[in-house]
């Protein structure tokens, strides 16, 4: 962890260090926000994959108390876990979640380090195909929110592609809800080129039901779509109920219009450990706590030095006053 980062927050140095239990957190160290903060396991890919149990484990000593899986699982699409070889091999992955495990193991592990799982994500076609289907699949993890956190096909060039997501996104969520469970959307940006009069999102969140729907807030790749992360949070109040940090180390767009994986990997080596970039997340955290985001999760997208990042990270956090 740097230097700077033990000087600004002894305490949050002795927590993150396992030198300090992390229940000895109180709720006001977490830099004002109430709600206790996450790590979103795209963040780890590789930690993960290789000692799923001893990785949560180290999220529990530092004093993270919420984990958001990414998929395939076993119980995807076909399709999806076929389509998702090409990506593994690209951030250098060999198994899908849950690593050997089954979602059963997998829950136990949590309980062990005293970990929630209040979201995971999923893809769109496993959830049109059978939403049931993963609804039961991923029960055991007791899951409030399943969200789809981007959507790669086909390309969306008008409205009315908009307009079926959101015909989608309220029938998944329904079937959703006879599990307790809500559909979530994660924006990626592409989001925000406007459309026949209209900006995307905003459709999106306009015509979803809040009872079956909720939104994610990926504070990145909305800047580098070119808007504002405060003026959503205020904008649309209860709304968005997980938000996903991140910074940069300088301010990133999209080259063109943020739909295609290229450009979303070239915001990967601008990624920065929140807190230690050119955002203010600290006036982020205090919009989302006033919106109603309820879950707050590091996600610095496969991270070269994790470790370093889950303790620097979680320093910064608890240090925001």
């Amino acid at each position: 962890m740097q230097r700077r980062t033990l000087l600004k927050n002894s305490a949050a140095f002795l927590v993150g260090s396992g030198l300090l239990p992390a229940c000895a957190v109180k709720r006001k160290d977490l830099g004002g926000n109430k709600h206790p903060y996450g790590v979103q396991l795209f963040t780890i890919p590789k930690m993960v994959e290789a000692d799923l149990p001893g990785t949560l484990a180290l999220l529990g000593e530092i004093g993270y108390r919420e984990v958001e899986f990414f998929g395939p699982y076993p119980f995807s699409a076909e399709a999806t876990k076929k389509g998702w070889e090409a990506v593994k091999g690209m951030i250098g992955l060999s198994n899908n979640a849950f690593y050997g495990h089954t979602a059963e193991e997998v829950a136990a592990i949590l309980n062990d380090y005293k970990l929630n799982v209040p979201s995971v994500h999923a893809d769109l076609l496993s959830l049109r195909e059978n939403a049931v289907g993963f609804a039961r699949g991923i029960a055991p993890l007791k899951p409030t929110y399943i969200v789809v956190p981007a959507i790669d096909q086909p390309l969306r060039t008008k409205l009315d592609d908009y307009k079926r997501l959101a015909d989608s996104f309220n029938k998944i969520g329904k079937q959703l809800s006879d599990f307790g469970m809500k559909f979530g959307y994660h924006n990626h940006g592409y989001e925000h080129l406007p459309m026949d009069g209209e900006v995307p999102l905003d459709y999106l969140i306009k015509n979803t039901n809040p009872e079956y729907v909720a939104f994610e807030l990926d504070i990145f790749w909305m800047q580098a779509a070119g808007a504002d992360p405060v003026t959503y949070l205020q904008k649309y109040p209860g709304r968005f109920k997980m938000l996903h940090l991140k910074d940069a180390t300088r301010p990133f767009r999209f080259s063109g219009d943020g739909q295609t994986p290229d450009q979303w990997f070239a915001g990967f080596p601008l990624m920065a450990d929140p807190g230690d970039g050119v955002y203010n997340i600290q006036a982020i955290l205090a919009a989302a706590e006033l919106s109603g985001v309820e879950h707050f999760y590091l996600e610095r997208d496969v991270e070269p030095e994790p470790e370093n990042t889950l303790r620097n990270s979680f320093g910064n956090l608890v240090g925001m006053k």
